[in-house]
């Protein structure tokens, strides 16, 4: 079963396919440059992890 986890090049194809077909070429590379963006943004976050207690205790300090 544990086969199932691994996408060889044939699969990644046919679904490549299958979203050209479903987005049309003029749409996909938005959707790819806006997933890449989404990507940075995680990575930046979880190398970077701000405390929310923190945040809160610094707004409360400037609103006094």
């Amino acid at each position: 079963m544990l086969h199932l986890l691994f996408i060889g090049t044939t699969e990644l194809l046919v679904i490549a396919g299958i979203a050209l077909l479903l987005f049309g070429g003029k749409k996909l590379p938005e959707m790819m440059r806006g997933l890449g963006k989404g990507v940075n943004s995680f990575k930046q976050g979880m190398k970077d992890p701000v405390d929310d207690q923190e945040v809160t205790k610094d707004e409360s300090e400037g609103a006094k």
